[in-house]
């Protein structure tokens, strides 16, 4: 099992183009349904990447609806309830798991502007 991986903004940036993407990136927002409402990463329609919310207090209940060999980015506000998510995930066999360092903030405030902050 690897260790608990943070991926900056820039890196997923560079995951999500075109040409760097993963066959199958899941972007897992770990977030409440509201603030999912308020602002999200919506990836290119060119990045092979899906997008699937799943409140942080539902992962125990429904990770099983995750594919462990599925490269997944998890994200939350900030980055602490997603590193929690990862945590738990990698502790179920999952080996390509990442967290977003800063979460859907720095996402607005570094790589897409149209993100709302909240």
């Amino acid at each position: 099992m690897s260790g608990l991986i943070q991926l900056s903004v820039l890196q997923l940036q560079t995951m999500l183009s075109a040409q760097e993407a993963p066959a199958s990136l899941l972007l897992l927002d770990v977030r409440e349904p509201w603030e999912a409402a308020l602002a999200s990463i919506q990836p290119s329609s060119t990045a092979s990447a899906a997008s699937l919310l799943m409140p942080m207090g539902e992962v125990t209940a429904r990770w099983q609806e995750l594919d462990p060999q599925q490269p997944i980015v998890c994200y939350c506000h900030h980055g602490m309830r997603s590193l929690q998510v990862v945590a738990f995930l990698q502790r179920q066999g999952f080996d390509s798991v990442y967290n977003l360092a800063g979460g859907i903030d720095a996402w607005s405030s570094e790589a897409d502007g149209s993100v709302p902050r909240y």
